[in-house]
């Protein structure tokens, strides 16, 4: 796809998407941010597409809204005219993995928090920076990090707008792994192809959506929403190939598409 600011390949069934401001080390501008919702709403949109990853060229993943003219940086742009359609990474219908190749501050930070899979570089400089600039952390940061992480180390990162390394990144559970800088991007392409390989692609739409839908619903809602769906899957095409695959010691042949044959989650 022809963008400025965002590289976009499919290969292998994972769409790569890289971050493509390395002279400015990948700053959030609102040409970046509207080119970014359209190459994760083509992803979202091609069911060749079995997996995402996300990354950053050069040395930084993301370092924030890019303050160049100052306070300016922190206004929304307007959406560009392009035609096509635009996504957040957890409404895409595949598993969406962030390779944090380096260092992520601000919305280098709370955006990978919208993908379902973080590896981060070791040596990562991880920061909420918003609060000692006078604004607030966006995208769900409120809701999504004390889920993940705990209240408790929420309040810390949220409130103070520390810096830390990736390291302490992983052991608060930020993130999955910290690996060498030079194994992010591997590691997470190996994560990517073992999906889009071995994984049924409505089966992972399902289970990401469920996922996301229980920051909103109980318990008992989930249960019933599973139980809705079990029946249908087990009667449908993937089911039985799933299991012969796995007898046959085959890679297995997927036949339903997003695209076509996802059932209502009845959320």
């Amino acid at each position: 796809m022809d963008f400025e600011t965002v590289l976009y390949e499919v290969a292998d069934g994972v769409a790569t998407i890289t971050l493509n401001r390395p002279q400015a080390m990948n700053a959030w501008t609102p040409q970046l941010s509207d080119e970014l919702s359209l190459a994760m709403g083509a992803a979202d949109a091609n069911d060749d597409v079995r997996a995402v990853v996300l990354t950053g060229a050069g040395k930084a993943f993301c370092v924030g809204a890019d303050l160049s003219d100052g306070e300016e940086g922190f206004r929304a742009g307007q959406q560009s005219r392009r035609e096509g359609p635009r996504c957040m990474p957890y409404k895409v219908r595949k598993p969406v993995i962030a390779a944090i190749n380096g260092h992520a501050v601000g919305v280098g930070i709370t955006y990978p928090m919208l993908c379902d899979i973080r590896i981060v570089s070791e040596s990562a400089k991880i920061q909420y920076a918003m609060v000692r600039r006078g604004i607030l952390p966006e995208l769900g940061s409120h809701v999504l990090l004390p889920r993940v992480i705990g209240f408790s180390r929420a309040a810390d990162l949220l409130l103070t707008g520390r810096l830390i390394m990736g390291t302490e990144a992983a052991e608060m559970g930020l993130a999955s792994q910290a690996l060498p800088t030079e194994e992010v991007l591997p590691a997470a392409m190996t994560i990517a192809r073992d999906i889009a390989e071995n994984v049924a692609p409505v089966s992972a739409a399902l289970a990401k959506q469920l996922m996301w839908n229980g920051l909103t619903v109980g318990i008992d809602e989930m249960i019933a929403a599973e139980g809705r769906l079990l029946p249908g899957l087990i009667k449908a095409p993937d089911s039985g190939e799933g299991v012969r695959a796995f007898f046959e010691k085959r890679t297995p042949k997927w036949q339903m598409q997003v695209s076509t044959d996802m059932p209502d989650l009845g959320l």
